[in-house]
C-alpha cells in the first residue's frame, strides 16, 4: 500500500466528492472525481483511502466533521492518502 501527500492550491471546488466515515464504519475515500479538476490534475485517484486532511488524522472523522474540515481549509487543502493498488491507465 502506498501512502502519499497532495497539496491542492484553492480556491475551492477541489473536484472529488468522499464517502465514508466512522460514523459508517468505513474508511473515509475517494468515490468520485471531476475530470481535469484539481485533485484529478494533482494524481488523486477514485479509491483512495483518505488518511489525513490538513495534518489532522482522518480516521476518527464522521463523514460530515472531513466535509467540514475540507471546507474550512479555505485556499490550500492538503490531504494524506493511501493507494492499495496502483491506478491503470484507460
Amino acid at each position: 500500500m502506498d501512502s502519499f501527500k497532495v497539496v491542492l492550491e484553492g480556491p475551492a471546488p477541489w473536484g472529488f466528492r468522499l464517502q465514508g466515515g466512522k460514523d459508517f464504519n468505513v474508511p473515509l475515500s475517494i468515490s468520485r472525481l471531476t475530470p481535469g479538476g484539481k485533485a484529478a490534475q494533482a494524481g488523486v485517484a477514485v479509491g483512495d483511502w483518505v488518511l489525513s486532511i490538513d495534518g489532522e488524522n482522518a480516521g476518527s472523522l464522521t463523514h460530515i466533521e472531513a466535509q467540514n474540515k475540507i471546507r474550512a481549509c479555505g485556499e490550500r487543502l492538503s490531504l494524506g492518502l493511501s493507494r492499495a493498488q496502483p491506478v491503470q491507465s484507460k
